[in-house]
């Protein structure tokens, strides 16, 4: 049928790992999710306060502001398990199957350094808003730790789910950029 799409979940093959991993990255789109309901459920709410009751807000705005940030990076590793990133597979068809698996050893190794490189910041950044207590310039005044959170968190979750999809490509349980031999 036209308009049809296809969605391609990273295989677990039945390891034990690559499950806990798959089950992991679910949880995280789950999370994702209820975040963006909320941040909509909350914008409705001020949207009523604001014209409706003709009051003033507080903390809505910043709130949606942070939960759809948090939403974008916790449910990395869910669209990394779907593979809703996107993909040129273009040099990849080209090749032949033994140095398209060094290809993408190659990138996901690449990517796991990066994600790691953005993790030790992230943590670093989120644990220099604890340690001095940092808060918002708002009226609302949060304890910007717990916003910062959502950089560590996302980002372990999304090297968790790229070392998996590594491992799946090494054992074999997945092709190369998910690409059947020519």
């Amino acid at each position: 049928m036209a308009g049809q799409t296809s969605t391609v979940v990273a295989k677990t093959g039945g390891n034990p790992f690559l499950r806990f991993v798959a089950a992991v990255s679910t949880l995280a789109g789950w999370v994702s999710a209820a975040m963006v309901v909320i941040a909509v459920i909350i914008t409705c709410q001020m949207i009523f306060i604001r014209f409706v009751l003709n009051g003033s807000t507080v903390w809505q705005t910043e709130a949606v502001i942070y939960l759809v940030i948090g939403a974008t990076l916790i449910g990395l590793p869910y669209v990394q398990r779907l593979r809703g990133h996107v993909n040129v597979d273009l040099i990849p068809l080209a090749l032949p199957m033994g140095v398209r698996k060094g290809l993408a050893v190659f990138t996901l190794s690449a990517s796991i350094v990066i994600v790691a490189i953005m993790l030790y910041y992230g943590y670093d950044y989120w644990h220099f808003a604890w340690s001095r207590g940092w808060r918002s310039d708002t009226v609302w005044g949060i304890e910007l730790w717990i916003p910062y959170l959502a950089l560590p968190v996302g980002f372990g979750l999304f090297l968790l789910q790229l070392i998996a999809d590594l491992v799946a490509v090494l054992i074999g349980v997945e092709k190369p950029f998910g690409l059947e031999d020519n």
